[in-house]
């Protein structure tokens, strides 16, 4: 079909994906047979009501939570094919996530801690943490990069963590709710920061949000219930499936 997205075209693909928790009578159904395509270059905006499995999904498209059943690949990847090792390492190379509770290292300064991707993937110190600091720049941070972590509001350690996602330009970023401590005008110049890096052909941005602020920067929303994907929001411009 003319205008299709083409398997190659796709970051992400889920067929019938399964996650439960627990044993007898705790046992949660969080994840129950999901189907769900995520195109290279866009952003799309995974919603829907606490405890539907938004985090758990997002949680096993970054690779840091295994599936039980279904079939999952992330840029042609299968990452349940992958020893523990080599997803780490894949991890380490592809995704950056945003995490709800930030996640920052208060022993390290807030550029030490926005570093840490580039390190990790062998960069030195020194050259990892003055791209850091340009970055924080962006985000109006600049000049907090020695500041302890600890030191700064909780919209500032947002924006921190935002940066530590976004340092090592990962093929896939996953955001857990990444406006929730900002106000609308910052929520909405973060977002467009975020979603810019999305549009490439080898990118893809997936953010939770109960946000309906940002929704207008959406390539797609996915309505999430009961641990399904129930439906999908095309908005205008983002391509057919």
């Amino acid at each position: 079909m003319a205008g299709a997205t083409t398997a190659t075209d796709l970051a992400i693909r889920l067929r019938a994906v399964e996650k439960t928790f627990g044993k007898g009578e705790s046992t949660v159904r969080a994840l129950r047979g999901v189907d769900f395509d995520v195109p290279a270059g866009e952003m799309t905006m995974l919603v829907g009501p606490s405890g539907c499995g938004k985090t758990t999904l997002i949680s096993i498209l970054a690779g840091l939570l295994s599936r039980d059943k279904g079939e999952l690949e992330v840029f042609g990847q299968d990452l349940n094919a992958l020893r523990r090792d080599r997803l780490s390492a894949w991890r380490r190379d592809n995704v950056g996530f945003i995490f709800q509770q930030f996640n920052l290292v208060p022993q390290l300064t807030v550029a030490e801690n926005v570093s840490v991707p580039l390190v990790l993937k062998g960069e030195s110190v020194g050259a990892a943490v003055k791209k850091a600091n340009e970055l924080l720049a962006t985000l109006g941070l600049e000049g907090r990069g020695k500041s302890a972590p600890l030191k700064l509001s909780g919209g500032q350690q947002q924006r921190v963590a935002i940066a530590r996602a976004l340092i090592h330009e990962p093929r896939l970023l996953v955001c857990d709710e990444p406006t929730s401590a900002l106000d609308a005008e910052l929520g909405r110049r973060v977002m467009s920061l975020i979603r810019d890096r999305s549009h490439q052909h080898d990118r893809a941005v997936i953010v939770v949000t109960h946000d309906d602020r940002i929704f207008h920067l959406a390539d797609r929303i996915a309505q999430m219930d009961d641990g399904l994907i129930k439906n999908i929001e095309i908005r205008a411009g983002s391509k057919p499936l």
